[in-house]
């Protein structure tokens, strides 16, 4: 390393974590993780509901270099996984590197650097700023007439008020995704009664979460080659390249695979011909993020829980007005309404090159270059940023890939040997046209409302398959960057067309 450059962290959740443990093994010690909350863990510290699963086999979502022999079912809970991604930081030294309660307010680029500000007024200045913010951490609040005026306990399910009594109260939830549906499940036999408020039935897909006995987790304890055999299962990596495969296209016969099973499952476990058409899924399945559970069409047939199609008309003190006229009067009312998914950086103010706001950069829609680097905001690279395959794959694996192409800029920095790397406004002109050109044949562009469209009803998410992200992340196409050397940097009258000249890599 050339220069002792500062590098600044922004996000101490799963990719803010592997960011840490990434630079400090690399031997970079300049650098800080700011962290608005008062831990690590991102959206596994923002949620603790009830039934909190993740959906993705526990084996999986761990780092590549720390697989977890105690992960207690197949499909981790949620404080399994908060307790991991603790654990990690604390095992790989890299607490000392984090600054909690510190929001980031302001981020500019002014001078060839970036200048922070965070809310209680700490001022930091760094060469490099790895973005690691994550989608789901901005509560997504519905706008429902009288929603202020409820007399009972209300909060979004992100925000869950653990002081709160469930058993035996009257309890309200609005939203049918995952989030809802776990809930749901969680607390159909705890309730006095339970009102699930459906806007649009959604595919479920059966699961049966196996939990781990005590003799397989001592195996993977005993056994590292047999821990590592189970996390990179080739059964479920081939399910799972080939599904991303298949929601890049809206004809995939493998997505008429998974609506097949999704109706027989349906058929088999709901037995009131009523319901079952109620919870009939609309739309093609994959279009809104697939529901996996094997113990929501239970819960919902649980005597103390009801299905609520009818739209809702308002809130009152008392509960919930649908549109027939009935009142469902309630104690508690959950929103499992889901998360602010365009924000990312946002709302920190966010200036580039030239004081180019990024409200303006993304006055349209939020978009990065390879889902890491926007034109005119050098030297800023992003982890699970816009565009990414958020929804075809595990989380973890996405960043690690981002990271090793990352990488290859920091180190040119760091080096000496370029000052300022950000993506050329042509490269990224072109990619997002063919980005978006693909996202409308994808299954997110099949006609469905959810949390994959932006604004204009474009598909937000990769639109190519995980072997073409894997493929363009094994190393940057350097002549899309815009690289300029301490020489450019330094001459007097230097033009735009030769700043952009790009740098060989090493």
């Amino acid at each position: 390393m050339g220069r002792d450059i500062r590098v600044v962290v922004i996000g101490a959740g799963m990719a803010g974590i592997l960011a840490a443990i990434k630079l400090n093994q690399s031997g970079f010690r300049n650098f800080i993780v700011y962290e608005k909350a008062d831990r690590v863990g991102g959206t596994w510290r923002e949620n603790s509901y009830p039934g909190l699963t993740c959906d993705v086999p526990s084996h999986s979502y761990t780092y590549s270099f720390e697989p977890n022999p105690n992960w207690s079912h197949l499909l981790p809970p949620g404080p399994e996984i908060q307790a991991y991604f603790e654990g990690v930081a604390q095992k790989y030294g890299v607490e000392p590197f984090f600054a909690f309660n510190e929001e980031i307010v302001r981020c500019a680029f002014e001078g060839g650097r970036w200048h922070i500000e965070t809310a209680s007024g700490t001022r930091d200045a760094a060469d490099i700023v790895i973005a690691a913010t994550g989608v789901l951490h901005h509560p997504n609040y519905p706008s429902i007439p009288g929603l202020d005026s409820f007399a009972g306990d209300c909060f979004h399910s992100a925000r869950w008020d653990h002081a709160v009594p469930l058993d035996g109260q009257r309890i309200g939830v609005i939203g049918t995704g995952s989030t809802g549906v776990q809930i749901v499940s969680a607390l159909a036999g705890r309730a006095g009664k339970l009102s699930h408020f459906q806007r649009t039935p959604q595919w479920v897909m059966p699961t049966v979460n196996m939990a781990f006995t005590d003799e397989q987790k001592a195996a993977f304890r005993e056994q590292p080659m047999l821990l590592r055999a189970v996390q990179n299962d080739p059964g479920y990596l081939e399910i799972a390249w080939n599904w991303t495969e298949a929601v890049v296209d809206q004809n995939s016969a493998m997505i008429d695979q998974f609506e097949a099973a999704g109706r027989a499952y349906l058929e088999e476990t709901v037995q009131d011909p009523v319901l079952r058409e109620k919870l009939r899924p609309a739309g093609r399945a994959g279009c809104k993020r697939l529901v996996q559970s094997g113990e929501y069409y239970q819960a919902i047939q649980h005597p103390n829980a009801a299905l609520v199609d009818a739209p809702i008309e308002r809130v009152e003190p008392t509960g919930v007005r649908t549109a027939d006229g009935v009142l469902h009067e309630l104690d508690l009312l959950v929103l499992a309404t889901g998360f602010r998914t365009d924000q990312f950086l946002r709302p920190m103010n966010v200036t580039g090159r030239d004081g180019v706001a990024l409200d303006d950069a993304w006055a349209k829609r939020p978009s990065a270059y390879m889902a890491i680097s926007i034109p005119e905001f050098p030297n800023l690279f992003m982890l699970n940023g816009p565009t990414a395959p958020v929804g075809n794959f595990a989380l973890i694996d996405v960043a690690e890939r981002q990271w090793a192409y990352i990488a290859h800029f920091i180190d040119l920095i760091a080096s000496g040997r370029v000052t300022e790397v950000s993506a050329k406004p042509g490269a990224f002109d072109r990619y997002e046209a063919d980005r978006i050109a693909a996202a409308r044949n994808t299954i997110w562009g099949s006609g469905c409302q959810s949390w994959y469209l932006d604004s204009e009803g474009v598909p937000s998410a990769w639109p190519w398959s995980y072997r073409h992200f894997a493929s363009e992340m094994a190393t940057p196409r350097f002549d899309a960057y815009d690289m300029r050397t301490p020489e450019m940097a330094n001459a007097n009258g230097q033009t735009a067309a030769a700043a952009q000249q790009p740098v060989p890599a090493e």
